[in-house]
């Protein structure tokens, strides 16, 4: 068992994205693919799984571990979440079976503030994943995304995150509110522009009055539609960051696309906080490390 490839799949709600993985933890061939949980239909989830990963399972010994919505309600097979303060042991010992020994969904992780329940689902993987390809063992992890994770971490587990609506609260006023009229959401990012929206968002004055100021640039032509853009996304996310203790956080990392983390360093940069940056690797990593404990716990 010990030189059989893993199957790293991190299957999502819109899609789905899978690598396969020699003993060591290198990445011999990746994929990606539409194929998110909503599309697949209710007892669905074997034939789309053979139909994709088919191929790279068929070597006897061959494992698959999957995170993300698959083990969620409307997933797979569900898989409880694992509740925070957590680490690689914790969250390994929840690993759901699907099938012994071949395929396995990973449990996400639960926290609790002032009697509210937050969630995350896969972002736990990519998180333990930069822990394993940065050494640390203590620090802030952000996870920017559609709902964007804040996570802090101390002694290797999870100690607790929030959750943040930034990248949808972006979609929702960008594409379905008056401020859609006059912002070309499809333009490149203006550091400019996004840099000046992130200080307004320390003004004291509030998302619902900084947000606003998005139309009225536009009214008195002091922005085009493309700078607007990025103004509003440094609205929202310095709306983000100034909840947080980022100077006092120790060491930051950020994981997730080139596009929305290079969002992040700005503003951070901005504050005068160096992050270190990591993408898809740390998925694969996180993903390798639990099957690493979870095969040597399986009799």
């Amino acid at each position: 068992m010990s030189g059989a490839h893993l199957v790293a799949v991190d299957w999502g709600t819109s899609s789905l994205r899978g690598a396969l993985l020699d003993a060591d933890g290198r990445v011999l061939a990746e994929q990606s693919h539409p194929r998110g949980i909503l599309t697949v239909p209710p007892g669905g989830f074997p034939e789309v799984f053979e139909s994709l990963f088919g191929e790279w399972m068929a070597p006897p010994g061959t494992r698959c571990l999957i995170s993300g919505m698959a083990g969620s309600k409307q997933g797979w097979v569900e898989a409880p979440y694992c509740a925070c303060p957590a680490g690689v042991a914790e969250v390994s010992a929840r690993i759901r079976s699907i099938e012994p020994a071949r395929i396995a969904i990973v449990p996400g992780l639960s926290d609790m503030h002032d009697g509210v329940p937050d969630v995350m689902r896969g972002e736990e993987v990519q998180i333990f994943g930069a822990m394993a390809l940065t050494g640390l063992q203590d620090g802030l992890f952000v996870l920017p995304g559609t709902h964007n994770k804040w996570a802090r971490v101390a002694q290797g587990r999870v100690s607790g995150f929030r959750t943040f609506m930034t990248g949808e609260f972006y979609a929702l006023l960008s594409q379905h509110s008056i401020l859609s009229r006059t912002i070309d959401a499809t333009a490149p990012l203006d550091e400019a522009a996004f840099l000046e929206g992130v200080t307004q968002a320390d003004n004291g004055q509030g998302l619902l009055h900084n947000a606003f100021g998005a139309r009225t640039l536009s009214l008195f032509d002091r922005m085009r539609a493309s700078e607007l853009a990025s103004y509003l996304s440094g609205v929202l996310i310095g709306e983000e960051l100034r909840t947080q203790s980022v100077h006092a956080a120790g060491e930051l990392v950020l994981i997730g696309t080139p596009a929305l983390t290079q969002r992040y360093s700005l503003a951070l940069r901005a504050a005068g906080i160096q992050a270190r940056t990591l993408g898809a690797e740390a998925t694969w990593a996180g993903l390798h490390a639990l099957h690493t404990i979870d095969e040597a716990e399986t009799p």
